[in-house]
């Protein structure tokens, strides 16, 4: 499992919150009602410099909670057989308390106060975690309950994009649409545009000083 050291200047960033990027994939698009099917979060760290790195990503599949609505079209959408044998899917208290696990363990040590959630339309994925952790009645839920990162919002602004495929290649990164709509890849695209965007901020700010005063992004 990957050592989270202390690192107060990512407490300092973000007053307190530790960016955690996230991406579910569900079987419809009610979080009361529909399956959750696959969650993963990539935990990210900042070095000296005030760069922002992303780390490996914890990922589980999910089983669908019991009376939960499958949606034919999301599953073909998504392409995930919620029966496969292979899928090794976890109940969602399970899935839930592992991947919470290395997350609790990163702000401990990072000096700060909640875990935030940073997702492509972050509030879908929020909403479908806060629907699982009250079902599973998990008492100690990282994640901040409504304030997040959305990196539609950010990457519309920073390169006037706001799907994830277009945006990541706007941003210079590397996309496989073959991979595309897995929890994992989904994540892991995500971590790194959100870390490109901020990053970006803190260059620009570095090479233009009257930006230093405004740079500590504060969730609402």
């Amino acid at each position: 499992m990957t050592d989270y050291p202390f690192n107060p200047a990512i407490a300092q960033r973000f007053r307190g919150f530790l960016p955690v990027v996230v991406d579910v994939e569900t079987a419809g698009f009610n979080a009361e009602t529909d399956a959750l099917l696959e969650i993963a979060a990539v935990i990210l760290v900042m070095d000296e410099s005030g760069r922002l790195h992303t780390t490996p990503c914890h990922a589980r599949h999910v089983a669908p909670f019991p009376g939960a609505n499958l949606e034919p079209k999301a599953l073909e959408f998504n392409g995930i057989d919620p029966d496969h044998p292979f899928r090794n899917a976890l109940p969602e208290q399970q899935a839930l308390n592992e991947i919470f696990t290395p997350i609790r363990k990163a702000v401990k040590a990072s000096g700060c106060n909640r875990a935030i959630l940073v997702g492509h339309n972050a509030f879908f994925d929020l909403g479908f975690l806060n629907a699982a952790v009250a079902r599973a009645g998990i008492k100690r839920n990282p994640f901040h309950p409504f304030s997040t990162f959305d990196t539609v919002s950010l990457s519309g602004l920073a390169f006037g994009q706001t799907v994830l495929a277009k945006a990541a290649m706007a941003a210079g990164l590397e996309w496989d649409n073959t991979q595309a709509h897995s929890a994992i890849y989904d994540t892991e695209k995500t971590a790194e545009l959100f870390c490109r965007i901020v990053n970006q901020w803190q260059q620009q700010a570095t090479e233009y000083p009257w930006l230093q005063e405004s740079k500590t992004i504060i969730p609402g």
